[in-house]
C-alpha cells in the first residue's frame, strides 16, 4: 500500500498549519490508518533576524505559510478524512481533484533524499553512464556529496575537460 503513496499539498487556513497536522495524525492513529497516511511535513527554515537593538538572533520560520505537506495514498476515505479537518481548505489541485508533487518537487524540497553510495574517490578512473557523456571516461577530480556533485577530468578532442555530474552519473572502471 505504502508503495502508492505520493506527496500531496493541504492548503490551510494561515496560522493553522500546526493544528492541521496534529488534528490529521490523531484522526489517523484513531483509525488506524498509518498504512495510507504515512507523513506530514510544514517545511521550516532558520532565518537570522536582525533586532531593533542591532544583535541578531535565529528564528524558525514556514517556508510555505498555508500549507502542510503530507504523504499518502490517496482513496475516497484518506481525502475525506483530511478535507474535513477543521482549518483545511482543500488541496493543491483542480477542483476537487488533489495532484501529487512530481518527484523532482519532492527532492527540490528536501523532503525525501534518494542516498547514492559513491564507490569511487578522488583520483579514480570513472566511466560516465548517464546523460549526454555517457560512455566517456576520466578521473574524479572533486566530490562533494552534500551537494550530489562530482567533477570528471575528461579527454574531448583531445583536450582536458572539467565535467559537473551528479554522483549517480559515474561509476568505477574495472
Amino acid at each position: 500500500m505504502s508503495d502508492e503513496a505520493k506527496w500531496y499539498v493541504i492548503h490551510t487556513y494561515s496560522g493553522y498549519e500546526n493544528a492541521v497536522k496534529t488534528s490529521i495524525e490523531k484522526f489517523v492513529t484513531g483509525r488506524n490508518m498509518e498504512d495510507k497516511i504515512l507523513r506530514m511535513e510544514i517545511p521550516m527554515e532558520t532565518v537570522t533576524e536582525v533586532t531593533d537593538s542591532g544583535a541578531t538572533k535565529q528564528v524558525e520560520r514556514k517556508v510555505f505559510p498555508g500549507y502542510v505537506l503530507i504523504k499518502m495514498v490517496m482513496t475516497d476515505e484518506t481525502w475525506h478524512l483530511v478535507r474535513n479537518v477543521r482549518g483545511v481548505t482543500g488541496f493543491v489541485g483542480s477542483a476537487n481533484k488533489a495532484i501529487p508533487l512530481t518527484e523532482e518537487e519532492v527532492l527540490a524540497m528536501g523532503m525525501e533524499k534518494h542516498e547514492v553510495v559513491v564507490q569511487y574517490q578522488v583520483g579514480d578512473h570513472v566511466k560516465i553512464v548517464d546523460g549526454p557523456l555517457a560512455s566517456f571516461t576520466g578521473v574524479v577530480e572533486s566530490i562533494e556529496p552534500e551537494k550530489n556533485r562530482v567533477s570528471v577530468m575528461v579527454s574531448m578532442f583531445g583536450r582536458e575537460t572539467p565535467v559537473d555530474l551528479e554522483l549517480d552519473q559515474v561509476e568505477v572502471l574495472n
